[in-house]
């Protein structure tokens, strides 16, 4: 055992020291269901703030993103931009589900739309959206952490072992203390997450050279790239034009991050916090209050900031420290990594390997930093997983057993059937990434595009009363459908070869949200109903009362929507492509205005003008500031919304 493993382990057991210390403490306070399921709505700020950023980014960003930076350059590097698409969906929808959970008792989204639309199908419908995101997208996390075990104590661990392990410490804290002890541990998480892309963004720097000798490597890289976009320039530092008509978005000439494929990918990870277990999160927070630091700050700026830079050194970096065999044999690059196959790519986990061969570049000079590298990764990995299970057995509990088997159960009951939720999706999570990495790599393609359909019904319950509930059923249904037939599982499993996956170069959520939107549009414009247009209303009165923009900024809502298109536009859609070549062309480095890609350099600026995007949304619009009046539940016992659901009825 080296040294580096041992350090692994200690770090490892204290890190799992701490999970199981909340996972206690937060049995012992979780006396009712709402206790468990949502923190008894009295999460404090900065840890909802810390906690809900290290949910939104997952292991993914630690491991997977670098890896794809990497493999596709700056086109895919757009990505980035998650740090203010995710928190935008928050902007549009927490505050407004926040007032309604905590009027009218909700503890799950589904309780939510089945009270605001009178509809069971789509409380049925959030469950399974939920459930489709959760097992997939956990099965994806847990088998990344058994993999990067098995990497950095070189095979001593295999891959299922070091899964079910760390999954077995995920399960004790999280079914035993609920929700409030996912948002203490996801606290430590947020922290560790970005302090260690930070850490590996300084160590692939140092060992490229330096900040020079990175742009100078990136410009050699470029000039040997053999895979060029239409306009002759390296895939690497230009995305290859607005849209392209072919069949398969990965076939696009020159690579697939087209305009429109970056626009609709971020479509697709805005799912992240439309999904139903953000709704719990809002409903969990005493006040609105943490929202706008968390959404702007932690998130927009400075995992922002961290993505926009580090991220690509990592991956950038890589092909100038002996991960590219076609650099080395130009004599273009350092072989510091000294890979045993000399070419990343053909590693067994390929692109996702650039961030475990960084770290363990330290195994001989510093191998305590490799063991806390190593738990800032499993970390990011656990952050998302575990808020999920969290929430999607809360649902299971509510959404299901409470509503259709024991309608009277006590908070006990409930609490117990919520722990029993979490093993069983873990379990699940667990068996298919055992079992079935190419189901678990199928489904989890699905699982942020799925999340992202649930954009109408949210913006039917927070903004427009005028959708439907046959509208918006109808709407998520073929949305659903959309996403399913625009991904690989389309063809894998159904056998759909008109077309493959994400053709157009328009990701499945770009399709889906096509459907879901437009139907839901027009179905409601054929099925308005004046009693259940009364009942929607009450809602909307309410939010209106305690939401509605002081009479000396309404002037500046057509100027901040304006700003907000502007945006998505030319910082993450088809004006992106303005980006390849405004700081200099990128076949000749000694035009590069800054010293730097053209391509990197915009995306640096239009980071920085999307802070102040968020900044202006979140607060001079005070779209997730403190209501100016106070909101009066209609229930006693926050664990109960029978009711509130009588109450929302009367007169």
């Amino acid at each position: 055992m080296t040294t580096a493993t041992v350090w692994l382990f200690i770090f490892v057991a204290m890190y799992w020291a701490y999970c199981v210390f909340w996972g206690i403490k937060g049995a012992r306070s979780a006396k009712t269901a709402s206790d468990y399921f949502i923190a008894g709505r009295t999460i404090p700020i900065w840890v909802f703030v810390l906690a809900a950023t290290a949910t939104s980014f997952s292991g993914w960003t630690f491991m997977g993103h670098p890896g794809l930076v990497y493999r596709d350059g700056f086109q895919y590097a757009y990505a980035s931009f998650y740090a203010i698409t995710i928190p935008f969906t928050g902007i549009i929808f927490l505050k407004r589900q926040w007032i309604l959970g905590k009027r009218f008792g909700f503890v799950t989204p589904g309780e939510m739309f089945a009270d605001y639309f009178k509809s069971d199908a789509m409380r049925i419908l959030t469950v399974i959206v939920a459930m489709i995101f959760s097992v997939p997208y956990l099965g994806v996390q847990l088998r990344a952490s058994g993999f990067l075990f098995n990497v950095l104590t070189d095979g001593m661990l295999g891959v299922e072992t070091g899964m079910w392990m760390l999954s077995i410490v995920v399960i004790i804290y999280v079914a035993s203390g609920g929700l409030r002890a996912v948002a203490y541990v996801d606290t430590v998480q947020c922290v560790l997450l970005a302090g260690g892309i930070f850490a590996i963004g300084i160590i692939t720097l140092n060992a490229v050279g330096g900040w020079g000798p990175l742009n100078d490597g990136i410009a050699q890289l470029a000039a040997l790239d053999t895979k060029r976009t239409p306009d002759d320039y390296s895939h690497y530092i230009a995305i290859p034009g607005v849209i392209q008509f072919v069949k398969s978005g990965p076939s696009a000439a020159g690579g697939a991050w087209t305009g429109i494929m970056c626009l609709t990918y971020m479509f697709a990870l805005m799912g992240i916090q439309s999904a139903p277990a953000f709704s719990m999160w809002s409903f969990a927070n005493k006040n609105p209050r943490p929202f706008a630091p968390q959404q702007v700050w932690a998130s927009s700026a400075g995992i922002g900031f961290i993505l926009i830079i580090f991220t690509a050194i990592q991956g950038l970096g890589g092909h100038l420290i002996g991960a590219d065999a076609a650099m080395l044999a130009a004599g273009k690059a350092k072989d510091v990594l000294q890979l045993p196959t000399g070419d990343i790519m053909k590693m067994p986990g390929k692109q996702g390997m650039i961030v475990p061969a960084i770290i363990y570049l330290l195994s001989d000079t510093a191998p305590w930093l490799v063991g806390l590298l190593a738990v800032c990764a499993l970390a990011a990995m656990q952050s998302t997983g575990a808020a999920y299970m969290s929430t999607a057995g809360g649902m299971l509990t509510r959404d299901l057993y409470k509503r259709y088997i024991n309608p009277e159960a006590s908070h006990t009951t409930q609490k117990l059937f919520g722990r029993i939720g979490v093993v069983i999706i873990c379990g699940l999570a667990l068996v298919v990434a055992t079992t079935s990495k190419d189901a678990l790599v199928l489904l989890g393609g699905l699982a942020v595009a799925y999340g992202f359909q649930m954009w109408p019904a949210l913006i039917g319950v927070c903004w427009w009363p005028w959708l439907t509930r046959r509208g918006v059923t109808v709407g998520l249904i073929a949305g659903l459908i959309a996403v399913t037939c625009t991904e690989t599982i389309g063809q894998k499993w159904f056998g759909i070869t008109a077309w493959g996956r994400w053709p157009w170069t328009i990701h499945s959520a770009g399709w889906g949200i096509f459907f879901n939107l437009g139907l839901a549009i027009i179905i409601s414009a054929m099925t308005q109903d004046d009693e259940a247009t009364a009942h929607r209303m009450k809602f909307h009165d309410y939010l209106k009362e305690h939401c509605t923009l002081p009479a000396n900024l309404q002037g500046l809502k057509p100027m901040a929507w304006i700003i907000v298109i502007v945006w998505f536009i030319f910082a993450i859609g088809p004006g992106a492509v303005i980006g390849n070549t405004i700081f200099g062309s990128p076949n000749d480095q000694a035009t590069w205005v800054f010293g730097m890609p053209s391509i990197w350099v915009w995306q640096i600026i239009w980071w920085f003008l999307g802070v102040c995007m968020m900044w202006l949304l979140a607060y001079k619009m005070q779209m997730s500031t403190m209501p100016e009046t106070e909101i009066v539940a209609l229930v006693d016992d926050i664990g109960d919304v029978s009711k509130a659901r009588l109450d929302v009825d009367k007169p």
